[in-house]
């Protein structure tokens, strides 16, 4: 709960702080390259506590960051609250919840086969309950999730971007892991060790591409992160129970943090390009859930295509001969082939939905091209 007040804040100040221009652009890529360095630290830290203190650890060494985050905000950030009528959206906010909740647990439960109520019955709940919540945002006075901010072409691309980037980012790393712990036998602290190449990749590719966004413009980084990406996963699809780290995962992880690295930092700055300062922290907000709900849908439907390659591997390798890494390694590859198509499906959507001009977007042309949010 309280993850979802501080995610959208972060980049809603940012927002605030930079109305547009080169500096945005520089400040979108220290913000993601901290991002990625505090998830370096993060695995690091997390598998190292794990194996040598306890997991408990996990929690409570993030008390010390939080007192120093209170203190830094409280000495450092200005309020930048919207002014006027500012009502709360509670039917908006059930209805998404249960929407996204059903959809989510729907998806989780065709682990049981796709024609099990639990799950095809809550998918189509899910749907209609986001149906709902649609209508209801398009009529109520003081929306949850005002539909102008979310229609406009290039801020929906960006959007749907983060979705699906989440999807395969969330969804994949995780049986990356599984495969580096299980089947490799990596422990958790040499298992985050081994994830560091692709967080050190990403931040130095969105350090170059900040540095060339304005030549660059949103629709090409957009368009060409995602094909780097679905290399990554097709790399992984050759996973094997006998395979090996450098040949396996090295190569893969550096592809993907090249693919995240140059679609993270065009998606943020399009995101909220346009948005006012009252809309920017629903704009931010949106690209973080998008990335969120994605994830999650990823991991619920990942981890359903993976359970069934495996069942359906292990009866042949069991005949076989053959052993259960061998059968986990078949799921893990399904994964990634589908976490492929995830991905390359980014590069369509930029190449249609994004019409922004390059000089529109490095805030060098006069003439606005984008509706404001």
């Amino acid at each position: 709960m309280f993850a979802a007040l501080l995610a959208p804040s972060a980049l809603a100040l940012l927002t605030v702080a930079f109305p547009g221009g080169r500096s945005r652009g520089t400040a979108f890529a220290i913000f993601g390259s901290l991002s990625g360095v505090g998830a370096a630290i993060g695995v690091l830290l997390g598998g190292y506590l794990t194996e040598y203190a306890s997991w408990r650890w996990c929690f409570y060494v993030n008390v010390p960051i939080a007192i120093v985050a209170l203190i830094g905000v409280a000495a450092l950030v200005r309020e930048s609250k919207a002014e006027g009528s500012t009502r709360y959206d509670w039917p908006g906010v059930i209805l998404a919840a249960l929407g996204l909740g059903s959809l989510v647990y729907g998806f989780t439960n065709a682990e049981h086969g796709w024609g099990a109520p639990g799950a095809w019955g809550f998918i189509l709940a899910g749907v209609i309950l986001m149906v709902l919540f649609v209508l209801v945002e398009a009529r109520v006075k003081h929306p949850l999730l005002p539909l102008r901010i979310a229609t406009e072409r290039n801020r929906g691309a960006a959007f749907l971007a983060s979705f699906l980037a989440g999807a395969v980012l969330i969804g994949g790393i995780l049986f990356i892991n599984y495969y580096l712990q299980i089947v490799l036998g990596f422990a958790p602290f040499m298992a985050g060790l081994a994830s560091l190449p692709m967080t050190v990749v990403l931040i130095i590719t969105a350090a170059v591409v900040a540095r060339n966004l304005p030549k660059l413009g949103a629709k090409i980084p957009t368009a060409a992160g995602p094909v780097f990406l679905a290399a990554a996963m097709l790399w992984l699809t050759q996973v094997s129970a006998d395979g090996s780290y450098a040949v396996n995962m090295l190569p893969a992880l550096i592809l993907m943090g090249v693919g995240l690295g140059t679609v993270f930092v065009p998606m943020q700055n399009l995101a909220l390009f346009g948005v006012d300062k009252d809309g920017s922290g629903v704009a931010s907000a949106l690209v973080n859930a998008s990335q969120q709900i994605g994830g999650s849908l990823g991991i619920a439907l990942f981890s359903t295509i993976a359970a069934a390659a495996t069942a359906a591997s292990d009866g042949t390798t069991a005949a076989s001969g053959g052993t259960t890494a061998e059968a986990l390694t078949s799921g893990y590859s399904a994964v990634f082939l589908w976490a492929a198509a995830v991905a390359i499906l980014i590069t369509p959507i930029a190449l249609l939905l994004i019409t922004i001009s390059r000089r529109t977007f490095s805030g060098t042309d006069d003439e606005p091209h984008i509706h404001p949010g």
